[in-house]
């Protein structure tokens, strides 16, 4: 078997960090407000229900990573998604948890037939001994 290329540790730390941003739920909050259009700051922190520091932190954190872009119209701060393929990667991910969702749901529901297959089971052979 041919020896697999090694990743070096720069690659990796980037990567994991970048997985890092989105690991934040306020993030991901943020983001599917700024799917369709851009947004300034003040509206963020209304949809949110949250205070601005705490947008404003969020907001820098996805634009230092190339997520968002900003722009400025007088005072306020206007961002919008840069990088759409983000989006993209929340879709695999949302998909992935849906089918081990789905896959959950089946499993409870086939133990709860089981349940009843075998409450059934024991009836009818309750009323058979009975007979």
């Amino acid at each position: 078997m041919k020896p697999l290329p090694q990743i070096p540790p720069e690659v990796t730390q980037q990567v994991a960090e970048y997985f890092g941003i989105l690991s934040e739920p306020m993030r991901l909050r943020l983001l599917n407000l700024l799917r369709h259009e851009e947004r300034c700051v003040q509206d963020l922190v209304e949809a949110t229900a949250t205070s601005q520091a705490n947008v404003s932190k969020h907001l820098k954190v996805m634009l230092q990573a190339g997520i968002l872009n900003r722009r400025t119209e007088g005072t306020s701060a206007f961002y919008r998604v840069e990088d759409d393929l983000i989006f993209d990667l929340c879709h695999l991910v949302c998909d992935r948890l849906a089918a081990r969702i789905e896959q959950q749901a089946q499993h409870f529901r086939e133990f709860g037939l089981a349940d009843r297959q075998e409450s059934a089971a024991g009836r009818v052979e309750s009323s058979n001994g009975k007979l």
